[in-house]
Order: structure tokens, then C-alpha cells, then sequence
């Protein structure tokens, strides 16, 4: 009887995919294109100016070694950030507040799970959709889980309202700023222009995200054993506690939690905040927290350190994953993958090469998982390719965001995805089993949109 194959440890998986980076640096050849600096001010690459490098040094093998610290230093503003907030809700479910909170949610709810994984999946959607949050959620997991687990449902469907739902609202987003809209510059298109059908596009996207999350989540009500972290202890969370009726002290503390995430919202919205202002905010939180619920300097230190260590795991993951992309950057053959996978496009019909362009965005998510960083290195290829081929730049630009967000749910280079499983104690071999059914209906989905999107003449 053949031994049931055994998924490697997380961290396994992408220090493998770390040699596999290098392994490509020995084999594919050396590339750049020519970069220059449009009247934005943003770097991009020049189209048409693909060269070869001759004579290139290989990268040593003790890059497989440093590249690691490297990693971890290039990521230092999401891993501090994580440890910011892990600390933060630490201190605030030290007040008792949140548990209390959860402990009437879920008496009101009760017997609802689908209203709380569609109101739940909305929120995250429309969040990614139109302010281009992500990051912004992690915070929310451990919340999200206790909800879940309220209601008979397990930590993977509790990732899967986040992560199904800020992946849909990346890939149809209306106006995100960190995607649609520094696509639509590169390739010179008018700010949010095309608006109407990414609207159209979003109730469809998001019907069948929903109904994949809601199918498991029912599954698992039914039958605990059904759960894919069955038999993992990491991703067992607690039971929900047994707590008394909300304290005014505690509702302080909440409404200063609301206070700030509404605060959050705004400043990345108007102001452009990121990982040091929005670490400020929760740091300051935890502090407003610790003094509203009476807790002593001591207690807020004890448990704002608690919380950070707890999330020392993910922050090493999210190290390893940005260093699989610095390894292909150093052996400069990451313009060479580029250059590659675009080529075929030429060949083949307006239609098929819009479902092409779709799927070339998809791969190279893997390689490129920053939105922003992957529109400066493909639209100004895909731009000039959708001229050629006969489809419009809005129909690429399309093909881009469809590509970065949907792919952005399962690819591991994702440094935002592997640190929600990383809390969560979720093996990301349970979590591809649960989400690649889905991707390949929104692939389906996303490839039938393409086509109409050429046929209506899209701009």
C-alpha cells in the first residue's frame, strides 16, 4: 500500500522554492530590459529593449544562505507591523473586552453562519476592492476564528471569509490605488476609467467565492471530522469563553478599537499611511486600551510581549517568501521569465491572447506577489502587446488584476496570505487543498470575462 504523501512543513516549502529561484539563475540567461522613469516618477521598463547580459557572474552558493537575512530585512515593515499588532490585540483581549464582545455576537447570530460569512466576505471585498486593503486585516484574524469556531465552523473557513474575499475584491476591484490604478498609469489610461464593467464583474466573482466558503463551512458543521486542520493541533483555536455581561470600561475599550480602525481606513485613504504610521496607531492603541481597562504598565508590557512572540513563526515566513524574489532579482532573470512568457502572445488571436495575457499575470504572481511591483514590470510590456494583438490596454490591465488577485489567495511568495496561516496554524498544504478548486472557477470565470471584455470592444 502506497504511503500517503506527507506536505512538508510551511517553511520547508518555500526554502525549497528559495533553491528552486537559484537553481533557474544557473539555467536561464541573464536579461534586463531598459528601465526609465516616467513623468510620474515611477521606474518602468521599456518595451522592446529586452537584451541578453553576456558574461555574468553566477551567484555564489552562500546566497542560498544569505539571501534568508535579506529576506527578513526587505520584509522588516510587515514583520514589525505584525508584531505591533500581535502585541496590540493581546493587551486588548487582556481587558476581557473582545471576548465579551464575541460572547453577545455570538449569542446573536446563534444559528446564522451564512450571514456571517456573507457580511464577512462583503466587508473584506469591498475593503480590497476600492481602498486596496490586506494588510490592513490581519489584525481582524484571530476575531474572525473565535466567530467561526462559535458557530461549529473551523479556522480554515474563518481564512477563507478573509482571504476569498479580499481576493475576489483584488482581482475585480473597482478603483484599489495599489493596483487598477498605478496599472492604468503605466499604461496610460485615465484614472479608474472602465469602471462600470468591473462593477458588473464583481456579484458574479463574488457568488461563486461565496458559495465555495459556505459549502465547506456547512460541511464541517455537519461533521467536525470533515475539517482539513482536523488533526492539527496548531490550528485548533480555543473555545469561545464564557464571559459576563460587557462592562462600561470595556465598551470604552471597543469603541476606541472602532475608533481606530475607522481612523486606519482614513489615513490610508487620504493620507497614503503604511506599515511605521499604521503601527503607531495600534501601539497607541494598545496602550489607550491597557489604561481604559485600569491594567498596570507591567500587565500591558507582559502582554503586548506575549502577543508579538506568539506571531515569531510568521514573521519568519514572511521573510522566507520575500526572498524567494530577491533571489531571482540577483541572478537577474526575472526580466528574463517576463520577456518569455509574454512572446507567445503574438501569435494568437485577440481573444485567446487576452485569456493568454490572464494566465501569464497569474504566473507571474507567483514570482512578483507585490501588485504594485508586478504592474511596473509587466504593463509596460502587456501595454504595447495589447496594441499589437488588437485588444485595448484597459482589456491588459484586466488581465493584470485578475492575475495578481486571484493568484494572490494561493500563491506562497504572498506575504500577507503565508502570515494569516502562520497565525492561524494552518499547513499551507491543507490550505491548497481547500482553495485550488476554487481558483480554477475563478480562472474559468475570469477567462470568460476576458473574451467578452474584447468582444464589447472593453475600454
Amino acid at each position: 500500500m502506497i504511503k500517503k504523501l506527507k506536505v512538508p512543513h510551511t517553511l520547508v516549502l518555500l526554502y525549497g522554492m528559495i533553491m528552486l529561484a537559484y537553481v533557474l539563475t544557473l539555467l536561464l540567461p541573464a536579461g534586463q530590459f531598459e528601465t526609465m522613469i516616467n513623468e510620474h516618477g515611477h521606474e518602468i521598463v521599456v518595451p522592446g529593449t529586452y537584451a541578453v547580459i553576456p558574461e555574468t557572474e553566477s551567484l555564489p552558493l552562500t546566497s542560498l544562505f544569505t539571501v534568508i537575512p535579506r529576506g527578513l530585512e526587505s520584509a522588516q515593515g510587515i514583520i514589525f507591523f505584525v508584531f505591533i499588532i500581535g502585541g496590540a490585540l493581546a493587551v486588548i483581549r487582556a481587558t476581557g473586552a473582545l471576548d465579551a464582545a464575541l460572547a453577545k455576537i455570538l449569542n446573536r447570530f446563534g444559528g446564522q453562519p451564512a450571514l456571517l460569512v456573507l457580511m464577512g466576505m462583503l466587508a473584506f471585498a469591498v475593503g480590497s476592492s476600492t481602498i486596496g486593503m490586506a494588510e490592513e486585516y490581519i489584525p481582524l484574524v484571530a476575531i474572525l476564528i473565535t466567530l467561526c469556531v462559535g458557530m461549529r465552523m473551523d479556522t480554515v473557513a474563518a481564512v477563507g471569509i478573509m482571504v476569498v474575499g479580499y481576493g475576489v475584491g483584488y482581482g475585480t476591484a473597482v478603483m484599489n490605488p495599489f493596483t487598477v490604478l498605478v496599472a492604468q498609469e503605466v499604461a496610460g489610461l485615465t484614472p479608474v476609467s472602465g469602471m462600470g464593467f468591473r462593477l458588473a464583474m464583481f456579484l458574479p466573482f463574488f457568488a461563486v467565492g461565496y458559495i465555495h466558503v459556505m459549502r465547506y463551512a456547512r460541511k464541517v458543521r455537519a461533521d467536525p471530522a470533515a475539517s482539513l486542520v482536523a488533526d492539527v493541533p496548531e490550528a485548533q483555536p480555543p473555545e469561545p469563553p464564557a464571559t459576563g455581561p460587557i462592562t462600561m470600561r470595556q465598551r470604552l475599550v471597543l469603541l476606541a478599537t472602532l475608533l481606530t480602525l475607522i481612523l486606519v481606513i482614513w489615513g490610508i485613504k487620504q493620507h497614503q499611511w503604511y506599515f511605521i504610521e499604521l503601527g503607531g496607531i495600534f501601539f497607541a492603541l494598545a496602550l489607550a486600551a491597557g489604561l481604559i481597562a485600569g491594567m498596570s504598565p507591567d500587565e500591558m508590557a507582559r502582554s503586548f510581549i506575549e502577543g508579538a512572540g506568539e506571531l515569531i513563526a510568521t514573521a519568519l515566513l514572511i521573510g522566507f517568501a520575500r526572498a524567494i524574489e530577491i533571489t531571482l532579482s540577483d541572478g537577474l532573470v526575472l526580466h528574463t521569465i517576463v520577456n518569455g512568457l509574454s512572446q507567445p502572445l503574438v501569435a494568437v488571436g485577440s481573444e485567446l491572447s487576452a485569456v493568454g495575457m490572464l494566465f501569464i499575470q497569474s504566473i507571474l504572481n507567483f514570482f512578483i506577489p507585490s501588485g504594485s511591483g508586478q504592474a511596473y514590470v509587466t504593463m509596460p510590456i502587456m501595454a504595447p502587446i495589447s496594441d499589437i494583438v488588437g485588444v485595448s490596454r484597459q482589456v491588459a490591465v484586466l488581465a493584470y488584476q485578475m492575475g495578481d488577485g486571484f493568484m494572490n489567495m494561493i500563491v506562497p511568495t504572498n506575504a500577507v496570505l503565508m502570515g494569516i496561516l502562520g497565525i492561524c496554524g494552518i499547513p499551507y498544504g491543507r490550505w491548497f487543498r481547500f482553495i485550488w478548486p476554487l481558483l480554477l472557477q475563478l480562472l474559468l470565470l475570469g477567462s470568460i470575462t476576458m473574451v467578452i471584455a474584447v468582444l464589447i470592444a472593453y475600454q
